[in-house]
Formats: structure tokens, C-alpha cells, sequence
């Protein structure tokens, strides 16, 4: 009882706390504007190279002046339980906020994501992309 009682209490916390993060990013009060989160997984072409995958992550850095990226956020795998649900083969993720749609198409074309792609994508073997859009 004591175990059922620790996982419902760990299951509402990790609820409450993504639902603080949600509440927590800045959003339009017009109803046709919804936040998009863009997650990005990279696999280098040198996987377990610790120098290449600084220079990435540096590179990632570089986005953080493009504007209408609300929110930034670069990692490495973390250490978390090995689960079959559980994909920790790539070695650099982004995840960035944007407003709304527009807010992505204007991050995409902008020259200084253009040179990111340029100067580091010799980095990289694949890339996967999620974008989702807000629900509500």
C-alpha cells in the first residue's frame, strides 16, 4: 500500500509540475495564437565525441538571438532509468517555444538558423524533428 501510495503521490507531482511549466510560459491572450514547441534530436557522426558535441550545443547557443524563439532549451541524455518506452540514443536535443506558427516559419528562415545549418551540420548523421502545437 505504502509503494501505490508513493507512485500516485509521484505521479500527481510530475502533473502539477509540467502543468506550472505550461502556466508558466508566456501566452497571447488572442485564440488564434498558439504556442508551438519545436524539439529537435541529433545523432552525431561521431556518437560519444565529447568535442563535437560541444561545438553543437555552441552552436545551438547561437538561435537564442533569433527573436521569436520564446524559450530555449539544449541537453544531453540524462541518466534516467533504462525503460523500453525510453530512447536515449541521440546525444544533443533543442526544444524552443515560439508563440505561434509564424513564430517557427520566421525562425526557420532566418539567417542566423540558416548558419547554424551551415556551419554545423557536418556535425551531425540525423536529425529528428517534433513540433506540437497547443491544444488549447
Amino acid at each position: 500500500m505504502a509503494d501505490q501510495s508513493r507512485r500516485n503521490f509521484i505521479e500527481q507531482a510530475a502533473v502539477l509540475g509540467a502543468g506550472t511549466l505550461v502556466a508558466a510560459y508566456p501566452h497571447s491572450s488572442t485564440s488564434q495564437s498558439k504556442v508551438l514547441i519545436h524539439h529537435v534530436f541529433f545523432w552525431l557522426k561521431q556518437p560519444g565525441s565529447v568535442t563535437d558535441r560541444q561545438k553543437l550545443a555552441e552552436g545551438l547557443q547561437t538561435l537564442k538571438a533569433i527573436p521569436t524563439i520564446k524559450q530555449l532549451h539544449i541537453g544531453y541524455p540524462a541518466s534516467t532509468e533504462k525503460r523500453d518506452v525510453v530512447d536515449n540514443s541521440w546525444d544533443v536535443s533543442e526544444l524552443m517555444f515560439f508563440d505561434d506558427l509564424a513564430g517557427q516559419k520566421v525562425y526557420q528562415d532566418h539567417p542566423i538558423h540558416q548558419a547554424f545549418i551551415q556551419n554545423y551540420s557536418h556535425l551531425w548523421a540525423k536529425v529528428v524533428v517534433y513540433d506540437a502545437i497547443d491544444i488549447t
